[in-house]
């Protein structure tokens, strides 16, 4: 039989789970703007009922609350999660192709490409109307010098550029590591409290908006599993396993446990393109973090990486899927040690795309790298490039055994090669090829058409566009030619080494006009016939034709004055997508996140209609403690029980 009193203990449970309620909702209404915050409410059931002996069997004993929950649906965690990922890698294409954009630009306001060429060439007209006139001479070679700057700063530029976006991905690196390290001391938090049977939910809106963040960097999985006695799986201890992946299922947090990631620069001898700037970072797990022991190299180049890091990688490193790859034909038979104590040995990998085959094109280091050999990373010192008579490319590399670790064997014959990404966007490496592409084509007809003809004192002419040395005050003479062809057109055999004197060595960083030329303009081979007079122009006007036909210099199809609409079409398209891409993935997010906020968020309204119906049921509960306190008063006082 229940207690006398068991209506007062009901209307105080009543009373309790009223005023939970109100604290609740008070807790709501201030945490209506605050980021990230779930909504929270009061879960209550009744209590468990008294059996009575009676005809009517049981009593009511009143009401339990449970537990104070957040309303949170993790599926559009999931869904904001992969929708912010995309966003992330939009925004930072969107704001490096900005910059490009601005650094091709031609314009009003600033003196670009078509600006400068046609000013070269316009003084160029000028030699022809009067060829022995030194003051003419001398001012195309000023505006051929500015030619050389322009192609010298845009370089300089796209540098820039790599180097911003380098420094970018380090500090994203660093930041996934800050999350990482908080979301799992969030998580230790989180089992503590919810072991004594609590529910931590701010902690829990703490770490999904972490996620969020982390979210925006790197694609994420996050997956939470309950943890059980190990003496019986059937209950649960109230703790739970989460577990955060990155990158395709690459584990970054393990309940209260994290990995780390580091940045390494890589070294001149792990260079991948040739105009690639120094310091480029690789990324490594690390396996110790006291002693800083690196593992395994985490895959910046995964499909699956998303986020900002991914469209910085693809800024960085992006050269439209034209990277060195091929089949290797043979190897060397013994090694072969050098004056430092290295064992040498030399693999040669026949090349079948068109890119490859043309050197104008190469973007393989000049200071050496790394090359994957049927799956195996070697190091390579130098190389060659060679074209026989019936078409067929090959480049010869020296490869390293002693750097590398490890013997080349000629087992790897038949087998693949590549170095390093294919990577189909169009990223500085990209632009960066452009760039040494057209000074390379450009150069070498000039300075053919020059070279074939006489100055005006009849003496042979020499090339105007050359390239500095980097480590002295000399210029190159580009005494090694490449695609030479015989009288009926047919491209001659030819073998090209890497430190040969060749246009491989021209790049747009050092694109420089003759200095020699530049101090004596009567060096300028203005006619095509050594008996012609000091007013004959012939050479000159054939400098003139070249630039508009393409059957004498061609780039990219076109003639090579339109270098910089055929560079436009690219930066224009790419920077139109990412700014496309990015506008829409971030309305996408906006509507996801509403969708999530119609859920969890705090609806000031609603949290009002909850206020007046908490405080009635807080009024009556105390009501009836006011109520029964009368009727147990009366029935002590005044009946004596």
């Amino acid at each position: 039989m229940p207690s006398q009193f068991l209506g007062l203990n009901i209307a105080y449970k009543g009373l309790l789970n009223a005023d939970a309620a109100l604290n609740t909702t008070a807790n709501n209404i201030a945490n209506a703007e605050t980021e990230g915050y779930s909504r929270q409410q009061v879960n209550s059931e009744a209590a468990e009922a008294l059996r009575v002996w009676t005809r009517y069997g049981c009593a009511g004993a009143g009401v339990e609350t449970i537990s104070i929950e957040r309303i949170h649906d993790d599926f559009y965690d999931a869904k904001y999660w992969h929708n912010n990922t995309k966003t992330g890698e939009y925004s930072m294409k969107q704001y490096y192709m900005t910059q490009i954009e601005d650094y091709f630009r031609d314009d009003s306001t600033i003196e670009g490409f078509n600006t400068v060429f046609q000013e070269m060439m316009d003084s160029l007209a000028e030699v022809k109307k009067n060829p022995s006139s030194d003051s003419t001479k001398a001012q195309f070679m000023g505006f051929a010098a500015n030619l050389c700057e322009y192609f010298n700063s845009m370089a300089n530029s796209m540098d820039q550029v790599q180097e911003d976006v380098n420094s970018e991905i380090k500090l994203k690196i660093d930041e996934i590591n800050s999350l990482a390290s908080e979301i799992a001391t969030i998580n230790k938090q989180i089992n503590v409290i919810e072991l004594s049977g609590s529910k931590a939910n701010e902690l829990r809106d703490k770490r999904t908006l972490l996620l969020d963040q982390l979210s925006a960097i790197v694609e994420i999985s996050a997956k939470e599993f309950p943890i059980t006695d190990p003496n019986d799986p059937s209950r649960e201890t109230g703790a739970f396993n989460f577990i955060v992946t990155i990158a395709g299922g690459q584990i970054l947090v393990d309940t209260d446990d994290y990995n780390s990631l580091a940045c390494v620069a890589r070294a001149d001898k792990e260079k991948v393109n040739q105009s690639d700037v120094s310091g480029l970072y690789d990324v490594y797990w690390v396996v110790n973090t006291n002693t800083g022991a690196l593992g395994d190299e985490f895959n910046l180049y995964n499909k699956s990486l998303g986020g900002e890091l991914e469209g910085l990688i693809q800024m960085r490193d992006g050269n439209n899927a034209e990277n060195f790859r091929g089949e290797i034909i043979s190897v060397s038979g013994d090694s072969q040690r050098d004056s430092e104590g290295h064992y040498l040995r030399e693999v040669t990998i026949q090349v079948y795309e068109d890119y490859l085959m043309d050197l104008n094109k190469t973007t393989l280091s000049d200071t050496g790298g790394k090359i994957t050999l049927a799956n195996q990373e070697y190091y390579y010192d130098s190389w060659s490039y060679s074209y026989s008579a019936d078409g067929v490319c090959t480049y010869t590399l020296t490869i390293d055994e002693t750097d590398s670790g490890m013997p080349l064997t000629d087992n790897k014959v038949g087998k693949e090669c590549e170095i390093g990404y294919a990577l189909s966007y169009q990223g500085v490496p990209y632009y960066q090829q452009q760039l040494n592409e057209w000074v390379r084509i450009f150069s070498a007809a000039f300075n053919d058409i020059l070279m074939e003809g006489y100055t005006k004192d009849g003496n042979p002419g020499c090339l105007l566009f050359t390239g500095d040395h980097a480590t002295d005050r000399e210029q190159y003479q580009f005494t090694s030619r490449y695609n030479t062809k015989d009288a009926n057109g047919n491209r001659l055999a030819e073998t090209i080494n890497m430190e040969d004197d060749s246009y491989y060595r021209l790049t747009a960083r050092n694109f420089a006009a003759l200095t020699s030329m530049i101090d004596n303009a009567d060096l300028l081979a203005t006619k095509a016939d050594r008996a012609a007079g000091t007013d004959e122009y012939d050479n000159i006007g054939r400098l003139i034709n070249m630039v508009s036909d393409k059957n004498i210099a061609s780039y990219r199809g076109a003639a090579t004055q339109e270098f910089l609409t055929c560079i436009l079409s690219d930066v224009a398209l790419n920077g139109k997508n990412a700014n496309t891409f990015c506008e829409n993935y971030t309305n996408i997010g906006k509507s996801i996140d509403n969708q999530r906020i119609s859920i969890s968020g705090v609806d000031n309204d609603d949290e009002a209609v909850n206020l007046i119906k908490y405080q009635n049921a807080y009024t009556l509960a105390s009501k009836m403690i006011q109520t029964l306190t009368e009727v147990y008063d009366r029935l002590i006082r005044e009946t004596g029980v």
